[in-house]
C-alpha cells in the first residue's frame, strides 16, 4: 500500500492519500477545502485513480474537500451514515467495506466526538484512521455535535483498543507535531482514555476541559452537513483560465511548452539563468528577458502585472523558484514552463543564443 500524510497548517488537519499500488485506486481520508489543488496534483503525480474520498465525520474546524474533489476527479464521497450529511454518494454501515483495488477498507462506527465518527481500518489491520475519536496521547472533545464522553470511551475501549496492538494509528489532528502512533501505545500511555482509567473517570475529566468552540463552527458545520459544497460563506477557490496551467505538488503552476509557443505573443517571458550560461548550446526562446534568478523579485517592478508571466530555465528548477518568488510579489498571473528549455527543445521550440559547436 502507498501511503502519502498530508498536513494543513490552518486547521491542523492531517489528510491521507492511501492508495493500492497494483491498481494504482486511491482514497483520500479527511480533505480540506483549500488543499483540493495540492491534493489533486499530488495524486496526478503519482498516476493514482481517486475512487473515494472518506469523511470521519462531521468536521467543524474546516470545511471538506469532498464535494470539490468530486467534480475535479469524479470521485465518490463517502461517510458514515450516522453523520446525516446530504450530498453523499455512499452511506456507510458499521462494518461496511470499500473496495480499493484488491484490497479494502473497513468502517468502523466509533461515536462520541460527534454521532457519525467512524474509523478506517486497512483490511490487514495495519493501518487504522481514528479521526478525532482517538488521538495521540489524547482524544476529541464531546461537549457539542452530539458528543457522548461515555460513547468515546466504548468506541475507543471496544473498538478501537480490539485492533492489533501493533496496528498504526493515524489521526486527523496532532498539534504536537506528531504524526501516528500504535494501539499498544495508546492503551498503555494514552492519559485520557488508556491504562486503567475507567468509565466514569474519563467521562469526569471531559466534563471539564472547558475548550473553546473552533472559529470555523459556524461555517464548516453546515457546509460539511452537505459534504463540502461550497456555500455563500465559503466561495469556490479561483482557477487561472488565462492558459491551460497544471498545478504541481510542489505548489507552483506549469505551463506546457507547446501552448508557450502557439501564445508567445500573449505573455512575458522572463529567463532565470545567468547570461554566460545561455551562451552554451542551449539557448534561451526568442523574445525572452534575461533575468537572473537572484535578481528576480527586484526587478519585477519592471514587468507588467497585468500580462502573463511565463518563466524558464534550463530545466524548470530555478524558474519554479522565481515562480514563487513573483507569486509572493503580487503577480497573480505567473506560470513555470514544464521541463524548462530542455523540454521546449525536446517538442521543437526554437532556441536563440546558442553556441554552434561543442558547450
Amino acid at each position: 500500500m502507498l501511503l502519502r500524510q498530508l498536513f494543513d497548517t490552518r486547521s491542523w488537519t492531517y489528510t491521507y492519500l492511501l492508495a493500492d499500488r497494483k491498481s494504482g485506486e486511491a482514497v483520500l481520508i479527511d480533505p480540506v477545502f483549500e488543499q483540493v489543488r495540492r491534493d489533486s496534483a499530488l495524486v496526478d503525480e503519482l498516476g493514482l485513480e481517486l475512487r473515494y474520498t472518506l469523511d470521519t465525520h462531521v468536521h467543524a474546524d474546516h470545511v471538506t474537500g469532498a464535494w470539490l474533489l468530486r467534480a475535479k476527479l469524479g470521485s465518490k464521497i463517502a461517510l458514515m451514515a450516522t453523520a446525516g450529511a446530504t450530498g453523499a454518494d455512499v452511506l456507510l454501515a458499521d462494518g461496511a467495506e470499500i473496495a480499493l483495488g484488491s484490497r479494502s477498507i473497513t468502517a468502523l462506527a466509533t461515536p462520541g466526538h460527534t454521532n457519525g465518527c467512524g474509523t478506517y481500518v486497512l483490511d490487514d489491520k495495519s493501518m487504522a484512521f481514528t479521526g478525532d475519536c482517538l488521538l495521540i496521547r489524547g482524544c476529541g472533545r464531546t461537549d457539542f455535535q452530539q458528543g457522548s464522553a461515555k460513547q468515546m470511551y466504548r468506541s475507543v475501549r471496544e473498538k478501537i483498543f480490539a485492533l492489533p496492538k501493533d496496528c498504526s494509528i493515524y489521526p486527523a489532528h496532532d498539534y504536537q507535531g506528531r504524526t501516528m502512533t500504535t494501539v499498544a501505545e495508546e492503551m498503555e500511555y494514552n492519559p485520557r482514555c488508556g491504562g486503567a482509567r475507567s468509565e466514569e473517570d474519563f467521562v469526569e475529566l471531559m466534563a471539564t476541559l472547558g475548550l473553546p468552540h473552533p472559529a470555523e463552527i459556524a461555517v464548516a458545520v453546515p457546509a460539511n452537513l452537505q459534504c463540502g459544497e461550497p456555500t455563500d460563506h465559503k466561495p469556490m477557490p479561483a482557477e487561472p483560465d488565462w492558459a491551460p496551467l497544471r498545478y504541481s505538488f510542489a505548489g507552483v503552476w506549469q505551463v506546457a511548452p507547446q501552448w508557450l509557443m502557439e501564445h508567445s505573443n500573449e505573455v512575458q517571458i522572463i529567463d532565470v539563468r545567468p547570461a554566460d550560461e545561455i551562451g552554451g548550446r542551449l539557448g534561451t526562446i526568442s523574445g525572452a528577458t534575461l533575468v537572473p534568478l537572484d535578481n528576480v523579485v527586484e526587478s519585477a517592478g519592471s514587468l507588467d502585472k497585468t500580462r502573463p508571466v511565463v518563466v524558464v530555465c534550463r530545466s524548470g528548477g530555478r524558474s519554479a523558484q522565481a515562480t514563487v518568488k513573483l507569486m509572493r510579489a503580487g503577480f497573480e498571473k505567473v506560470a513555470n514552463l514544464h521541463g524548462g528549455a530542455l523540454r521546449w527543445a525536446a517538442q521543437g521550440g526554437e532556441l536563440v543564443g546558442k553556441a554552434t559547436g561543442p558547450a
